[in-house]
């Protein structure tokens, strides 16, 4: 495993509110493991080298290895992460302990290739638009990509990727398309005409994204819920710092 999977932590016995504020002004992040049938245990971070981890994308879709000294580690993947609303600080994180045997469900980020190369890319008055940044998929740990890959090498005007036409690595799945079938499918990708009436820019990409939702029977992909507040493991809401 690299170096930048690696996350040193240590056990943290004070927790709450207040240590945690605490903590964030020694420059260091509160944190918690939990699951694999186990109880949460608190962890500490520090955040200079937290801060580095998470600059690369595979941090968020990858099996990390929390190290606590010498002699212990957990295979572990992230949950959820709270930043500071402008400040360069990660208030919170939290780590989900996973097992080899055990398929886990994880979001990652999706890639466009080949898309300067396809019929679309090459034509004159013609935009591609990229309906989705990132899927839910099903896969055991040793399975699991670091991000999803989308060929549009033969994308004409007019074409449309749906999320069940995108070819999946070996022992992965979406889970809501396993479940809900066609019900669930959504473009995730789509090449329009643009009008020289309708210029370029901002305004030009949203009305052609009216213009596939209308063609497609207004199919979306599905919103996710989010949350505002941050959280400690109570599951209060974190205060808000200044």
């Amino acid at each position: 495993m690299s170096d930048t999977n690696i996350i040193a932590a240590e056990i943290r016995e004070d927790v709450g509110k207040g240590a945690s504020r605490r903590l964030r002004h020694q420059g260091k992040v509160p944190a918690v493991i939990y699951g694999g049938h186990r109880e949460p245990v608190a962890l500490t971070l520090e955040l200079e080298s937290l801060l580095h981890a998470s600059e690369n994308e595979a941090f968020y879709a990858s099996v990390l290895e929390i190290q606590v000294g010498k002699d212990r580690k957990q295979k572990a993947v992230v949950r959820d992460m709270h930043r500071h609303p402008f400040k360069p600080i990660i208030m919170h994180i939290d780590f989900m302990r996973v097992s080899a045997k055990e398929a886990i469900r994880m979001s990652v980020p999706v890639h466009f290739i080949n898309e300067e190369e396809s019929p679309a890319g090459k034509a004159s008055g013609v935009v591609i638009q990229h309906q989705m940044t990132e899927i839910e998929i099903s896969a055991l740990p040793k399975d699991l990509p670091e991000y999803i890959s989308v060929d549009l090498s033969k994308m004409d005007a007019g074409d449309v990727v749906m999320l069940s036409e995108i070819e999946l690595p070996k022992g992965v799945e979406i889970p809501a398309l396993a479940v809900e079938g066609d019900e669930y499918d959504a473009p995730v990708a789509n090449a329009v005409h643009i009008k020289e009436s309708q210029g370029t820019g901002a305004a030009a990409a949203a009305e052609a994204e009216a213009a596939v939702v209308d063609e497609l029977g207004g199919a979306e992909a599905p919103d996710e819920d989010l949350e505002d507040e941050d959280q400690d493991e109570s599951g209060e809401p974190e205060e808000k710092e200044d």
